[in-house]
């Protein structure tokens, strides 16, 4: 019998694994990939959470922080338009075959049972609960889910629905010669691409990540993102693969459930925030961290796990749902007709004050 089963290897997964484990619990992290390897993601950690990020790992991890490079502004490249804001205090990008890599280790270091190539089948109970896998059968006294929005655990209704438009997202590490310490986003009808500065194998070759989000039907290859947008396409002519393309799919917008059934979920298994606003890592980490938090009472006697399940599901309502809210807002407002959007977007260019503004409460 575990204390807690954390199911997913990820930032969020890791994070609330860390956390409880520093309090004396007996943790089981079980991960169904194998470390290290690559993700979809924009690899961009806020500066909100790079403290935290700090306190999680093991002193000899610490190096995947330090090495990071430092973003100091965002851009934005939309209707022949630029539109630049100050990152103030500075993100960090951080390669995700690294981090998820640093905060497994970190994870086993301070004491976590961690297990990777383990395929949950399924779960039962209400606490305690019993995990079915293909290293057999497990029990905890609590559970956090953090498998991510496609795993075979979170395949419910309502993140099933069909919108009728499949997107799909797709990375690439690229080599470019003269790097800019800033994020730069690429809208063009039907999707846009995210590319910044990134620390990759010996960190000797200058190189970029792009990270794109597109519908089907606009492109399926990260080649053809490329040639949407006419800065993008120019600034892309000389760059050369430094790693093999990922993929994944569907993208879906959902509304986040925080808990459901006593199980806790973080990351990206609350549901999927877009992308473009740059808070992913972030959200997994402080959701993992939130989640431990609010299992603490519960361990202590004090309260029943479904008080605990209640208390995070309001604690992830009142700190982290808001950057959903404000991210469906920011796509909506991006995706108005041309001629609607074309006086925000003036207004926006003229007053950086109100673009900073807008990217604060996406944190």
């Amino acid at each position: 019998m575990y204390d807690l089963i954390v199911i997913g290897g990820g930032p969020g997964g890791t994070s609330a694994a860390i956390a409880f484990a520093r309090n004396g619990a007996r943790v089981l992290l079980l991960e169904r990939g194998r470390f290290p390897r690559q993700k979809v993601c924009g690899e961009f950690v806020s500066a909100e959470s790079l403290d935290l990020l700090a306190g999680l790992l093991a002193p000899r991890d610490e190096r995947v922080l330090a090495d990071a490079i430092r973003i100091s502004r965002a851009r934005i490249f939309l209707d022949g338009r630029l539109i630049e804001t100050r990152v103030d205090p500075s993100a960090a990008s951080i390669p995700r075959l690294s981090l998820d890599a640093a905060l497994w280790t970190s994870a086993e270091r301070c004491g976590v049972e961690a297990r990777q190539q383990v395929v949950v089948q399924s779960i039962s109970g209400t606490g305690p609960f019993v995990v079915a896998s293909s290293a057999g059968e497990f029990r905890s006294r609590a559970l956090i889910n953090a498998a991510g929005r496609w795993s075979n655990l979170n395949r419910d209704a309502a993140n099933l629905q069909d919108s009728g438009v499949k997107w799909l997202g797709l990375k690439g590490h690229f080599t470019e010669p003269c790097q800019s310490p800033s994020v730069d986003l690429y809208f063009f009808e039907g999707g846009y691409c995210g590319v910044q500065p990134v620390t990759v194998g010996d960190g000797l070759e200058q190189s970029v990540n792009a990270c794109a989000m597109v519908r089907a039907d606009v492109a399926s290859t990260l080649s053809e993102v490329f040639v949407c947008h006419a800065a993008l396409r120019k600034r892309t002519a000389q760059w050369k693969p430094l790693s093999d393309p990922v993929a994944t799919s569907p993208l879906v917008f959902s509304q986040p459930q925080p808990e459901r059934e006593g199980i806790l979920m973080v990351g990206d298994a609350v549901a999927f925030v877009d992308p473009f606003v740059g808070d992913g890592i972030s959200l997994a980490l402080r959701s993992g961290r939130l989640a431990s938090e609010s299992l603490l009472p519960f361990f202590a006697g004090a309260v029943s796990l479904g008080e605990a399940a209640r208390a995070y599901r309001f604690a992830y309502e009142r700190q982290l749902a808001p950057v959903f809210r404000m991210s469906s807002k920011l796509r909506r407002m991006l995706s108005l007709p041309r001629i609607i959007r074309t006086p925000i977007l003036s207004l926006l260019e003229k007053s950086p004050a109100i673009t900073q503004l807008l990217v604060s409460k996406t944190r």
